[in-house]
């Protein structure tokens, strides 16, 4: 088949496609929506959540079904996500779903600098209601629900995850090199450089803590998650800063950031030998640390995949 001919063949099938799709949209929208109950889940931080408050102010919502930390695969399409998160909320409600525990959630998706909010399903039938358990297990995918002026929650439709679909370009962008996508298989590690990973999260120790969340909120919208009487926590950008009450005057603007690591003891005892010293110890595998030359973080052992 000489060259013309294939780019010929080629044009007509990504056309035949492109109007598949749109007819695939079309088939979607005449599908009739079904009430569902107001499921409750546990939220990465630990707080109780309904299927209702996952809309926020929106009308639509997104709920992705995650496998969970043990899963590569899904760990790459959740990647993709956290890149047009910003874009997705400007229309509809997103939240990733897994039925890992939530203190698991937040520690993996503090590695992964993950932006969207997320729920655990475990102790819940939300999965299995939707299709997305089968005789192996969890099976990874998205679900649609839309609200109305009641509140009353509907599903919308379904669809599967797995390589070639529309929901990460991976495979897609693979696809277009002469090797192709056979050969790959997705990496856990981010950083491959260092024995660390940085998180998205940042401790701030300030004076006047409901003064410096007024002008955190107020002056440089951010936005409050929580608020005890020591410690708030702000989002912005992507990032969550932790304001710390300061106990000692001297505390006052100290910046901790937080690096993550496989192998905690180790890396502890390498960074205390090189000059590093311990500041405060929460657990035996978690400690706030400073450095010789002036940086302070926090040092955890982040999740390890069996």
């Amino acid at each position: 088949m000489n060259t013309s001919t294939l780019h010929s063949e080629i044009a007509q099938l990504k056309q035949e496609i492109v109007e598949k799709r749109k007819k695939l949209v079309d088939l979607r929208k005449q599908l009739p929506k079904t009430p569902v109950k107001n499921y409750e889940f546990v939220t990465s931080k630990g707080n109780s959540v309904t299927l209702l408050e996952l809309f926020g102010d929106k009308k639509e919502l997104l709920v992705v079904h995650n496998m969970g930390k043990s899963c590569p695969y899904c760990t790459m399409w959740a990647d993709g996500f956290n890149g047009i998160y910003h874009h997705l909320i400007e229309k509809c409600a997103f939240v990733l779903s897994s039925p890992d525990e939530p203190e698991v959630q937040d520690s993996f998706a503090s590695e992964r600098q993950w932006k969207f909010p997320i729920v655990s399903t475990k102790g819940t039938t939300f999965k299995e209601d939707f299709g997305f358990v089968n005789a192996r297990g969890f099976v990874p995918g998205i679900s649609v629900f839309v609200r109305d002026e009641t509140d009353t929650i509907y599903h919308v439709h379904d669809d599967h995850f797995g390589p070639w679909d529309d929901y990460c370009v991976v495979w897609n962008l693979f696809d277009l090199l002469p090797s192709g996508s056979n050969d790959f298989y997705p990496k856990f590690k981010i950083n491959k450089q260092s024995s660390y990973d940085l998180t998205n999260n940042v401790a701030l120790v300030v004076q006047n803590l409901s003064d410096a969340v007024s002008f955190y909120k107020n002056t440089i919208g951010m936005t409050v998650a929580s608020v005890t009487e020591n410690e708030a926590q702000i989002t912005f950008g992507g990032h969550r800063f932790y304001l710390e009450r300061a106990e000692k005057e001297e505390d006052i603007g100290n910046v901790f950031f937080e690096l993550a690591t496989k192998d905690f003891s180790e890396r502890l005892s390498e960074l205390l030998d090189l000059g590093c010293t311990v500041i405060h110890e929460f657990s035996t595998t978690s400690v706030l640390l400073k450095d010789p030359y002036g940086m302070k973080f926090h040092l955890f052992e982040s999740v390890r995949i069996k």
